[in-house]
């Protein structure tokens, strides 16, 4: 990674032209966002979770629609059923979510989720930011999509930014036993993320590799243990069975886009032809390690079926270690524009949907086309350099 000390005074000067631009940018969307989320809108998914937990400590399919609890979506040419879609695991932690009246539960895990995120931002601020370009990456964070949204549907994401947040910095550091604790914590509930530790393994990062393997594998047997078996039948026929709202604008992975396209069958083979080739290059060409992980965090986005917007507050690492370069910061741009302007797109033509309505999926590739440039420029030098001797 570049950094400013390795580029230009003007250089510097521009990047933090950009920062501050894009901060000014922040500050008004977080003024619109604010009594969005805190205005009295439901339970959304998080009502999802509450059912999901009531129903598995009633000896019921957690992953079964439980009006009113389980939320109903409707937009033009686009109706469905949100039911709990994360692992068994999450049967027995949604278990805590009743404790408290429904709301009240909700306020409670706002907090907890602004606390995690507040935490990862100070851990990153910390490493890869200072100066006056600091307290700008903390605004432009405070108004990406994906923070607004995860807390005004109620959902799960930040406590997991956390944990792949001090996944990556240990991994950084060659800590590979925690940095793998935190990576398997991460797939226990998030299993997309798999591709991370897999392509660790396969550049010959085998440490964090396999912790991550093992903690997950050690957490998911234990709703084997208390539901028995039947409980991820349950809940793989209810992931099989949920690609319909693939098409949904907030999901910006390759599925998202062939299925605004008309080509749903697409989808599946660019996510294959991205992990084919990112396995095959981490395998020939053993990449440092954070290089790795940065392909792996966006990949297990752009390949999921579902990669909703939410998931791009995990690619915060990936832009802040990239921050020298103008892709990082369209992209940081793209991802701050608020989800309700995007679904605003719902009904229109198709190539709006595939355009504007899928600007967060082009941020995505965006990145993607930043990261195989880094890339390639790195492997040229040495090439250059020998050429040069």
């Amino acid at each position: 990674m570049d950094n400013d000390a390795t580029i230009g005074p003007r250089w510097r000067l521009l990047k933090l032209a950009a920062t501050a631009a894009l901060a000014l940018m922040s500050l008004r969307i977080i003024k619109g966002e604010v009594p969005r989320v805190v205005s009295d809108h439901g339970l959304w998914d998080f009502g999802a979770f509450v059912a999901s937990g009531r129903a598995a400590a009633a000896g019921l399919d957690p992953y079964g629609i439980y009006p009113p609890l389980t939320p109903h979506v409707v937009f033009p040419g686009f109706e469905s059923w949100n039911p709990n879609l994360n692992p068994p695991i999450s049967a027995l932690l949604f278990q805590t979510f009743d404790i408290f009246e429904p709301v009240q539960s909700l306020r409670i895990w706002w907090m907890i989720s602004i606390a995690s995120y507040v935490a990862a931002l100070l851990l990153l601020l910390r490493r890869y930011s200072g100066g006056l370009e600091l307290p700008l990456l903390a605004i432009w964070a405070f108004a990406l999509a994906g923070f607004w949204d995860t807390l005004y549907l109620g959902q799960i994401y930040m406590p997991f930014v956390l944990l792949a947040v001090v996944g990556w910095l240990r991994l950084e550091k060659g800590d590979g036993i925690l940095a793998g604790i935190m990576i398997g914590l991460l797939i226990s509930m998030k299993p997309n993320f798999a591709v991370w530790p897999v392509l660790l393994f396969l550049a010959g990062h085998r440490l964090p590799a396999l912790v991550s393997v093992a903690t997950a594998a050690v957490i998911a047997a234990i709703p084997l243990v208390v539901f028995g078996p039947q409980i991820y039948v349950d809940w793989l026929r209810l992931v099989a069975s949920d690609g319909e709202r693939a098409v949904f604008l907030t999901n910006a992975s390759f599925a998202g886009l062939a299925a605004r396209a008309g080509l749903p069958a697409a989808g599946t083979v660019l996510a294959a032809l991205l992990l084919l080739g990112l396995a095959g290059w981490a395998f020939f060409r053993h990449p440092p390690v954070i290089v790795v992980s940065g392909f792996a965090l966006l990949a297990s986005l752009l390949a999921s079926p579902l990669g909703w917007i939410h998931y791009t507050l995990f690619l915060l690492p990936v832009l802040l270690h990239h921050w020298q370069r103008p892709w990082a910061w369209l992209a940081a741009a793209a991802l701050v524009i608020p989800v309700p302007v995007i679904l605003g797109y719902f009904g229109a033509p198709r190539l709006n949907q595939l355009t504007a309505g899928s600007i967060y999926a082009w941020a995505l590739v965006l990145m993607l086309i930043g990261l195989i440039t880094a890339e390639l420029k790195q492997q040229a030098a040495p090439t250059q350099e020998a050429f040069l001797r």
